[in-house]
């Protein structure tokens, strides 16, 4: 099937072209939006689905993690077999705001590169509203790669503006990931399709230093 406004390529075609190793944000994207996923149960997604926003039994009090990468949220979710989160999301949002979440992540762990101290860390997670997460990517089937992937917790004022504000569109995924669920088999890649997806460079060098991303070259 086809997913409305979202370019599907072969699974096999697109890992070819992406990077094999290092700290990447892979993500749907044009010139001005991309696509984040995140995933519910049906109180909460069928809710986002009908208003183009979060409300109703979403709760704006806890942090809520985002994730560019398709396969990661399919790994995550169990390709929407987990209990909790059958309804999987592509969340369309403007790329500058994305780029504003990116601006003021804070890791999740401690790391002497970036902080001079563990009390300065400390300091800056608790002043941010944006968690930042690498975490291993995964094949279709759940094999961990070298590559990281990116997700980024959001809480406060910077949830608020997400969840009820910046939201260009909430695309439901569900049909698209039942018919594909059959193929995440390494003995099915070749049937595979998956959301099209580039390594995502931002316009600000000094975020993409920040992140420490490597080049995808």
């Amino acid at each position: 099937m086809k997913i409305k406004d979202i370019k599907t390529t072969p699974y096999l075609e697109q890992t070819s072209l992406w990077p094999a190793s290092g700290r990447h944000i892979l993500a749907h994207q044009d010139q001005d939006t991309l696509i984040v996923y995140q995933a519910y149960r049906p109180e909460i997604g069928e809710y986002a689905i009908k208003h183009g926003r979060f409300g109703g039994a979403y709760s704006y009090s806890r942090m809520s993690w985002i994730k560019p990468n398709f396969l990661w949220m399919m790994y995550r979710c169990g390709w929407g077999m987990k209990e909790g989160q059958e309804v999987v999301l592509g969340l369309r949002i403007r790329r500058q705001f994305f780029e504003d979440i990116l601006s003021q992540a804070v890791p999740s762990s401690y790391n002497p590169e970036e902080f001079a101290t563990q009390e300065t860390w400390k300091e800056a997670v608790q002043n941010s509203n944006v968690r930042l997460q690498w975490d291993p990517d995964h094949t279709p089937n759940g094999a961990k790669c070298e590559r990281r992937a990116i997700q980024l917790g959001l809480r406060g004022d910077m949830l608020a503006r997400y969840g009820k504000e910046e939201i260009l569109e909430v695309i439901d995924f569900r049909e698209f990931i039942a018919e594909q669920r059959a193929q995440a088999t390494p003995d099915r890649y070749a049937e595979l399709l998956t959301p099209q997806e580039q390594v995502f460079i931002p316009s600000d060098d000094a975020i993409g230093a920040r992140l420490r991303l490597d080049s995808p070259d």
